[in-house]
């Protein structure tokens, strides 16, 4: 692959520094609960979720399957994140990227997505802050929005990351578990052995509440697709 090409599908990426986080929320759902201290090793996460244009690149290279909505005009502009992937394509572009860049790309934890959203700023209930931006109200633009918006068109947060609570759920690598806090690892936690659903996290353009705080959790069978899924890279050092 040509290094034009790789400029088009190598993720501009925000350093996260190592360190402890207060994990979860007291005031959300029980399975944001108990609240538990968490140290996360330094990573970097992609600034953006994966595009469409990137994932372009993937789908020519690899011969993946296209995406449900890739021909629908509502999901298929180049800036606006893809759309409609289930955890295994997220896992196969994963390693699809690795091997075309040498690098070791793979979705993020939650502990470590969730870190990132809260741009180190210890019990921040949006990425942004305790209170959303102003134009960015609970329900978003109105209820009749059908289709997200290109990235980055929302305030960075404090690691400069865009778009960690509005557009679509992200895939995260960890199986989902509602007690898993229980007994969550202190270090570097990587979820339960097992299970039914993977993580995700993050807003939805197709929600009535469009943007989700940073402690938020959901999760989805890892081969469903739906068009307010998608996903974003993270890279370990080394």
């Amino acid at each position: 692959m040509t290094q034009h090409s790789l400029l088009l599908i190598e993720p501009e990426l925000v350093t996260i520094p190592a360190g402890d986080f207060l994990m979860g929320s007291e005031a959300g759902q029980e399975d944001e609960q108990p609240v538990h201290r968490v140290w996360v090793s330094a990573f970097a996460l992609a600034k953006y979720p994966v595009t469409n244009r990137e994932y372009a690149c993937f789908l020519q290279a690899a011969g993946q399957g296209v995406p449900k909505s890739w021909s629908d005009h509502r999901f298929n502009h180049p800036e606006q994140p893809v759309v409609a992937v289930s955890w295994f394509d997220a896992i196969a572009y994963c390693r699809w990227l690795s091997d075309v860049c040498g690098k070791g790309y793979h979705l993020p934890s939650e502990a470590e997505w969730e870190k990132a959203a809260r741009g180190g700023v210890e019990g921040q209930r949006y990425p942004w802050g305790d209170e959303l931006p102003h134009w960015m109200n609970p329900y978003g633009r109105g209820e009749a929005i059908e289709q997200p918006d290109v990235v980055g068109h929302d305030p960075p947060n404090g690691y400069g990351l865009h778009n960690m609570g509005d557009l679509v759920h992200v895939w995260c690598r960890d199986w989902y578990a509602a007690d898993y806090y229980r007994q969550s690892a202190p270090h570097d936690p990587q979820g339960p052995a097992g299970g039914v659903r993977r993580a995700s996290r993050g807003g939805s353009w197709r929600h009535r509440m469009k943007v989700t705080r940073c402690a938020a959790r959901s999760s989805l069978p890892p081969d469903r697709t739906f068009t307010d899924y998608g996903f974003r890279v993270a890279l370990s050092p080394g």
